[in-house]
């Protein structure tokens, strides 16, 4: 086995069709990663439920910078309890054969690079299973520039920690105890936290929600879904606030009416103007025709 292999990176990445990294993970361009941070998770998460990605989501963390959002492309790991024989073969192997340094989280977060996150599988294991301190998240803060890391697992020095800039870690406990006793067995291949599956190159949104992965395929099109329910939310709240829908106006299929009132609204409102890019004539066409429909079903009723 090899660890952070380009090949099997673009090997369980298939379906991505644009840039990579050098370690072969989907580069996610840093314009859909800058959307990606003004919308919610619920937003995020709607698109991908849709498309049969129903298990990208996991929250029951804590927060080292409490309302800091985190996004970045993933750098994943496994850790498994230590099993002495496969310990003693592995860190060998990455130590001789690929001339890596240290313990083997120290290997993950050693190749990191701007906008990364670590994303680890400790087995929900806290003592003993700090992935970083205050130094590797140093470290982190240092490489990644606006990451950090999602750990199921134990993080320590979090008096130090809280005092780094520009990171966020997701974690499940703290222990003052160092990492031990443990092995990693795959970098930068599928890992699971919780309920929840992350490649490498995903794109990871985390909020005071929790944390979801987004498939670096799904990027783009979950930034456009999210940021349309956004603003149509933006659009139904002001016009409940005017009294001129009903909430079970707002919250049911919108009629065509409502749609050209809606568009109308998005090319001159304040609020609209930075999501000038998204295009609504797919919706519009589809109101259009179900009002068709409508009327001609109320012929045939007459």
């Amino acid at each position: 086995m090899k660890f952070n292999c380009k090949e099997d990176i673009i090997q369980i990445t298939p379906n991505w069709e644009g840039e990579r990294l050098p370690d072969g993970r989907p580069m996610v361009p840093a314009n859909v990663l800058e959307r990606l941070r003004k919308i919610t998770l619920e937003e995020a998460w709607g698109p991908l439920w849709h498309e049969g990605y129903k298990y990208q989501y996991q929250g029951n963390f804590h927060t080292t910078h409490p309302g800091k959002t985190l996004v970045g492309r993933a750098v994943t790991a496994t850790m498994v309890p230590m099993r002495p024989d496969l310990h003693e073969y592995l860190l060998k192997y990455g130590h001789e054969e690929e001339g890596r340094k240290g313990f083997f989280n120290q290997w993950v977060i050693d190749s990191l690079v701007e906008d990364d996150v670590v994303v680890v599988d400790m087995f929900d294991k806290i003592f003993q299973g700090t992935y970083v301190g205050g130094n590797l998240s140093t470290a982190i803060a240092n490489r990644t520039k606006r990451g950090g890391a999602v750990v199921w697992g134990g993080i320590r020095d979090m008096e130090q920690i809280v005092q780094i800039e520009g990171i966020q870690e997701y974690y499940r406990g703290v222990d003052p105890t160092g990492i031990a006793d443990v092995t990693m067995t795959s970098f930068n291949g599928p890992t699971r936290i919780g309920n929840a599956t992350c490649l490498p190159g995903d794109v990871v949104l985390g909020t005071i929600s929790g944390v979801i992965f987004i498939p670096a395929h799904m990027a783009e099109k979950v930034a456009i879904g999210a940021e349309k329910s956004h603003i149509r939310d933006v659009f139904g709240f002001q016009r409940l606030e005017e009294k001129v829908y009903t909430t079970a106006q707002v919250d049911a299929r919108w009629t065509l009416p409502m749609w050209e009132d809606f568009i109308n609204w998005f090319k001159t409102e304040e609020a609209a103007k930075e999501f000038q890019h998204l295009d609504w004539s797919e919706e519009l066409k589809e109101a259009q025709e179900y009002a068709e429909k409508a009327a001609n079903a109320a012929d045939v009723r007459l």
